[in-house]
């Protein structure tokens, strides 16, 4: 009787929940098979898939396939519209060269000719007039956060040294200049084949703030006499030096064509009243570079470890945990982005636009080239971050079958932190890991095909993320940051 009592306080008591068995987390990793990651690879880097770039008719079809799969698992819509689709807008613009031009005036005045003195490096301007004295910024420009740099807002900032990372970058645009100036060291026949295919249209970023400032690159050789008779030395000038002329740029951009791109998003559900209140996010990038320069007569960048491979972890992984029963606590958001090639784009506008407040999603397990080189390992970024990565460890160590051991970046030099989608949540505050296996001879290349794919190596890791996942949704306690990590990487700390 106290048995059958225990029962039923059991089934009454909200929250009181069983636990996945043993034997059911077994049946739904072993849903994860090397054929079915070949399989998937195969269709999303088929030729016919023309690279899949952002946008394309062939990026719709790939996302039209996983929202078919998202939905065949059972899947909740978590894009627009109750669809699986959440889109962001894309423009194309051109330049108009012949409308363009820059002019100083003072200490004799200089006119300075769109293509042979001067280009746009930045298209998130719109046409006009952008005018402001000319202040020159030498030394590395974190020097320049010493000074007051509200007084640089409305001036032309003429930057000695190009920023060395985005952070410099967007600590420039911080400022709210009226324009930047690059000085461009650059070879007369490299700088001829960029002016040459200036004019034509281009991707704007869809999550740039289009307006000031505008950005300009202008030529070593152009510059040098106007700083001369100004009696400035790029070399030797302060931190930030007024150079006593105005620069004013009649700038001319046209938009060409409205677009718009696809994040796939499907959601399962999580099992406990409270913590399926939050999510953990499994990501990977379903596009890549499209159709172009031929190399050894192939034009198709097909992308099969890049990232056809991460995306095939996705959707692994949504159909393993749909078939869990009972379902995780935590719920778990699927999101497969496009844009990643072009600047990140989807997951941007995902971690500005997710379906559930951003604050509620625990943590970001991203996948970016999982199906080549070694073995038994896999490089993840980003486990010093936080105690996901001591969450990995264990879990890793408690599934010796899968002989896939998780080693931390080996190649910090490169940045790859910040390369993938896992950053745009990183910036935002959620913890997170990015599952990469390093690149090779193949990447942005035609030859990054479908036959080179490990797909037994691959199906390995995915059976760690998809555990990996499943320890952090049961988890009572969400992922914590390291104190330091969180104040150098989430923006305002």
């Amino acid at each position: 009787m106290r048995h059958r009592l225990r029962l039923l306080a059991l089934l009454l008591v909200p929250g009181a929940l069983v636990a996945q068995s043993p034997a059911s987390v077994q049946r739904a990793a072993q849903s994860i098979t090397p054929d079915d990651v070949r399989r998937r690879i195969g269709i999303l880097a088929d030729d016919s898939m023309r690279g899949r770039d952002t946008p394309s008719p062939e990026l719709e079809k790939v996302a039209a396939y996983i929202a078919s799969e998202f939905r065949r698992f059972g899947l909740k819509p978590g894009g627009d519209n109750s669809t699986f689709l959440q889109r962001y807008a894309i423009d194309r613009v051109r330049f108009v060269p012949e409308s363009s031009v820059a002019v100083m005036h003072g200490a004799g005045d200089a006119t300075l000719t769109y293509g042979t003195d001067f280009l746009f490096a930045d298209n998130g301007f719109t046409s006009g007039d952008y005018a402001g004295e000319l202040v020159l910024l030498s030394g590395p420009l974190g020097g320049a956060t010493q000074a007051d740099t509200t007084a640089l807002a409305g001036k032309m900032l003429l930057l000695a040294t190009s920023p060395r990372s985005g952070a410099e970058r967007r600590r420039v645009l911080a400022w709210r200049p009226a324009g930047v100036v690059f000085v461009a060291q650059l070879p007369d026949s490299t700088w001829a084949r960029v002016a040459a295919g200036s004019g034509r249209p281009q991707l704007r970023d869809p999550g740039r703030r289009v307006g000031p400032p505008v950005v300009l690159a202008v030529r070593a050789g152009s510059l040098q006499p106007i700083l001369a008779r100004l009696g400035v030395d790029l070399a030797a000038a302060p931190a930030a030096k007024p150079l006593g002329v105005q620069l004013h740029v009649h700038a001319a951009i046209h938009t060409v064509e409205r677009n718009s791109a696809p994040n796939v998003v499907g959601i399962l559900e999580g099992s406990d009243p409270r913590l399926k209140k939050e999510y953990v996010v499994f990501s990977g990038h379903m596009d890549h570079l499209g159709v172009g320069r031929p190399v050894s007569g192939d034009s198709i960048y097909n992308g099969a470890d890049d990232d056809a491979s991460g995306t095939t972890a996705v959707v692994e992984a949504a159909e393993a945990f749909a078939g869990l029963n009972p379902r995780p606590k935590r719920s778990l958001i699927f999101l497969t982005v496009s844009g990643e090639e072009k600047g990140l784009w989807g997951s941007a506008y995902f971690a500005d636009h997710p379906p559930v407040p951003v604050a509620d999603i625990v943590a970001d397990l991203n996948t970016d080239m999982v199906g080549r080189n070694w073995k038994d390992t896999i490089v993840v970024i980003g486990k010093e971050h936080s105690d996901l990565g001591a969450t990995l460890n264990r879990v890793g160590a408690a599934h010796p079958e899968l002989n896939m051991r998780p080693i931390d970046d080996i190649w910090p030099q490169e940045n790859f932190y910040i390369r993938s989608d896992h950053y745009n949540f990183a910036r935002k505050g959620v913890p997170i890991l990015f599952f990469f296996n390093g690149t090779h001879p193949d990447y942005h290349r035609p030859s990054d095909t479908v036959d080179k794919i490990d797909a037994e190596k691959e199906s390995r890791i995915v059976k760690l993320v998809f555990y990996l996942g499943l320890e952090v949704a049961n988890a009572a306690e969400r992922p914590k940051w390291n104190p330091d990590s969180y104040k150098r990487i989430v923006p305002g700390n």
